[in-house]
């Protein structure tokens, strides 16, 4: 029994060390989508990677959005070899898609897709920090 649970600990451990060296942990800037961007925090939830809407500017400065503290990359799973499926929201349409995104260095490219990956939408992010 104890063995169990060292193992346990041990896998629980080991998992959670492997999401904090997941490259793509950190603050993003988005691209600009209908004249707005946003700097998105990417944090582990659970085996995935979420990302929420920390700060939001347009060309005048930051703003205060309505979209601030909302989820915008969800449950995003690693492949361990920097690619990663989930789930994307759009707020300038309020809809979710289909999403996948790929790190390399301080880049993170995103897309959203429809009709089975037929009809997708991408973007290009630089890590903030």
């Amino acid at each position: 029994m104890k063995k169990t649970i060292l193992a346990a600990v041990i896998g629980i451990a080991w998992a959670g060390a492997s999401l904090a060296a997941d490259p793509a942990i950190g603050v993003w800037k988005t691209q600009p989508d209908d004249g707005a961007y946003a700097y998105v925090e990417m944090v582990p939830c659970g085996a995935a990677i979420c990302g929420t809407i920390q700060r939001t500017f347009r060309d005048e400065g930051e703003y205060m959005s309505e979209n601030l503290g909302k989820k915008l990359v969800i449950d995003m799973v690693p492949d361990g070899n920097g690619d990663y499926a989930g789930k994307v929201w759009r707020p300038s349409n309020n809809k979710i898609y289909n999403g996948k995104m790929s790190v390399s260095g301080n880049n993170l490219k995103l897309s959203g897709c429809v009709a089975g990956g037929l009809i997708c939408s991408k973007q290009s992010w630089q890590r903030v920090q």
